[in-house]
């Protein structure tokens, strides 16, 4: 069905225009114990770009061993075929580079941790070994012409350690940008953060004349702050979002079955503020309701408002 709604008031002093990064078909299936089929994540992934998203983060070329729902990888870039630009792969190391090369991977995403302990207890190494593997990549990445995006997690808070200074993430970001990364999303992995907190992460990295436009927000909806986060990155001027249609991907860290925010969710919102994305609201409705329902999980609450 169509929405009729939001009705659009544009407030004063945000973007015109932002992107919406989807990361459904690789950071929302990777934490699925059930296998999804390589037809149906090709299925998926066709349909949310035929719905406009301008980027649909395809797969992740880590081990296989490590994330089974991924051992496809490879297989899913050829299902996809042709250009492959607007199909980020996430790359471990230097060997997913190698398999992602081979499959004709032309952006990679590179990940590290703001977090000492987080990089040990999920990275297996510490936080600098994780900025120079990334640093490494992105390195051998650009010399073959591959663009490189860096995802930070932990940014707002740790599972482990608690708080993460803002200074500390902004460094990191410093230090991936320098190395080439073309942006840097920073994630809220357990969902804790809050409206002011974004704001102050923002000027953190302001501080060290990182232009906002260098930088993404990649939030989770832990504890229903996904959206009010969202806001004060408009207000901060951050103009890309990273969002996973029907809202898959949980967050296993915070004990909580809730997790990526909902491509659904923040569209209606950009579309309330009149802010342009250039994607069909309905369109990724249909294509998230039908992951979900195979998935067997509850659908967004935008997809549960409009299809009923």
């Amino acid at each position: 069905m169509s929405a009729p709604f939001p009705v659009p008031y544009p407030a004063a002093g945000l973007p015109e225009a932002v992107t919406v990064y989807e990361v459904g078909p690789r950071d929302g299936l990777q934490a699925e114990k059930q296998l999804v089929s390589t037809s149906a994540k090709i299925d998926f992934i066709t349909a949310l770009r035929q719905a406009g998203l301008p980027m649909v983060e395809a797969t992740s070329f880590v081990s296989p061993r490590w994330v089974p729902q991924l051992a496809d990888a490879a297989d899913v870039l050829a299902g996809l075929g042709g250009d492959l630009s607007a199909h980020p792969v996430l790359v471990p190391n230097l060997t997913g580079l190698e398999r992602a090369s081979e499959a004709g991977a032309s952006t990679i995403a590179v990940f590290v941790s703001a977090t000492e302990s987080f990089a040990q207890q999920n990275l297996n190494t510490t936080r600098a070994g994780a900025i120079g593997a990334a640093q490494e990549v992105t390195a051998r990445a650009r010399e073959r012409g591959m663009r490189v995006r860096a995802y930070v997690s932990m940014c707002f808070g740790d599972t482990w350690q608690g708080q993460v200074p803002v200074a500390e993430v902004a460094h990191i970001s410093r230090e991936l940008l320098d190395a080439g990364c073309y942006e840097v999303s920073l994630g809220d992995t357990i969902g804790v953060g809050t409206a002011g907190h974004v704001d102050a992460l923002i000027q953190a990295h302001q501080r060290l004349d990182i232009a906002v436009e260098r930088l993404a927000l990649h939030l989770h909806d832990t504890y229903g702050q996904a959206l009010a986060n969202v806001y004060a990155g408009l207000r901060a001027g951050v103009r890309c979002f990273d969002a996973s249609a029907g809202g898959i991907g949980g967050c296993p860290f915070a004990g909580s079955a809730t997790g990526n925010l909902a491509t659904e969710d923040l569209l209606w919102l950009l579309a309330g503020l009149q802010i342009r994305t250039g994607v069909d609201l309905d369109a990724v409705v249909r294509a998230g309701a039908v992951m979900t329902d195979a998935l067997g999980r509850p659908r967004s609450r935008i997809a549960a408002a409009m299809l009923g």
